[in-house]
């Protein structure tokens, strides 16, 4: 009867085309780079290229309007609030994002982060409209707020990156696991590959005749989960067999005098490089100049080995954390206890010595697609849609 109905109506046909489906609720996604933004990112770019066509509108509290988007098109409708206070920005988002959810009545919304639940909910359950949350890692490993609770339990499902993270909210928080469901992260395949070393990059960081261990992390004194202290602390260990070992690292933030005075203590300043940042559009090139990618650290999933392995690079993790997930449990790399150099240093020197199948560039890169490629994102993604409708 509907079909009938809109061939005999065009302005109902041309109604229904307009309907928006989804809503998107972020905190920030081009204001600063990181994890979160990167999945983000992904979602919107395989929404884009689904074989079935949606329209969503996405609302960000902390963006602004001359932030640099890529994905501005009349499929995606894109709403900024960041304001001079963040109370401000937060009375103005939820004014528009009620005025929208009344006017438009998309068929769901998507909770891009658990700060924002309890405004998502209390806005939606009224009006009816099913909501999810995303989750991603730490925010929600520990006791949550009531609220927050509350409005986890509320929603239609909760989405997250890794069998890990959703082990530990559903452990501090009292949370169902059937209500959760795994949405991993992707990786670009067509930007992560392959390739020689650039000569300009060995010069410029002294890596002539070495082999290079490399992290890319935030080095923030509330991050030291990453485990770079980890990894220098097992450079005794590794120069004994690889004196020509050096350790490449990138990042910024306050915890670096720390790391660079450990480096001195134990004695391999001269083997520990601090990069700073690098812009990502200089990412593989830097990966490239890895003999390996170590990062013992607590992951809520961690793209990092994503992004090495897509490039060919062997890959060591923490042993209890996200990481199975792009390791598969280790059958593509390392997985040791992510607070112990012994493991560590005994771990970089098999990957160094290169016997294991894991070494091998082409397979690793083969596998990392195969499961984690932007097309099983997209079907992945297209399965959780469809299945609200």
């Amino acid at each position: 009867m509907l079909i009938n109905n809109m061939n005999e109506n065009p302005n109902l046909q041309r109604k229904l085309k307009k309907q928006v489906d989804h809503f998107f609720v972020f905190l920030e996604i081009f204001g600063c780079e990181g994890g979160i933004q990167s999945y983000v990112k992904d979602i919107f770019r395989a929404y884009l290229n689904l074989s079935k066509v949606y329209r969503g509108e996405v609302f960000l509290l902390r963006d602004d309007f001359y932030a640099c988007n890529p994905f501005k098109c009349q499929r995606l409708k894109f709403h900024y609030f960041k304001s001079s206070t963040p109370q401000i920005g937060r009375i103005k988002m939820t004014a528009a994002l009620f005025k929208s959810l009344l006017k438009q009545r998309p068929r769901h919304v998507f909770c891009g982060h658990i700060n924002l639940a309890v405004l998502v909910q209390s806005l939606c359950q009224p009006l009816g409209i099913p909501y999810s949350v995303l989750t991603y890692g730490k925010e929600v490993w520990d006791r949550l707020t009531l609220l927050q609770r509350h409005a986890l339990v509320g929603a239609s499902r909760i989405l997250t990156i890794s069998r890990y993270s959703r082990d530990r909210l559903c452990a501090a928080n009292t949370i169902e696991p059937n209500k959760i469901h795994l949405l991993p992260c992707a990786i670009d395949e067509k930007k992560f590959t392959p390739g020689a070393k650039q000569p300009e990059l060995i010069a410029k960081y002294n890596l002539a005749g070495a082999r290079v261990l490399m992290t890319v992390a935030r080095l923030w004194s509330g991050d030291v989960y990453k485990g770079v202290d980890v990894t220098i602390t097992a450079l005794p260990q590794i120069l004994q067999v690889f004196p020509e070992v050096k350790y490449l690292v990138i990042g910024r933030g306050d915890d670096q005098p720390r790391l660079a005075q450990l480096a001195k203590d134990l004695g391999v300043a001269e083997h520990v490089v601090f990069a700073g940042f690098v812009p990502p559009e200089e990412l593989v090139s830097h990966y490239r100049l890895a003999d390996a990618y170590i990062m013992p650290s607590q992951e809520g999933f961690g793209i990092v080995y994503l992004e090495a392995m897509a490039c060919g690079i062997p890959v060591l993790a923490g042993d209890a954390d996200g990481s199975a997930e792009p390791l598969q449990d280790g059958k593509l790399g390392w997985r040791v206890p992510h607070r112990d150099p012994d493991a560590v240093a005994k771990a970089c020197i098999e990957i160094l010595q290169g016997q294991d199948q894991r070494c091998d560039g082409q397979w690793l890169r083969r596998q990392a697609i195969e499961n984690f490629g932007i097309n099983a994102f997209q079907k992945r993604l297209q399965q959780e849609l469809l299945s609200f409708e």
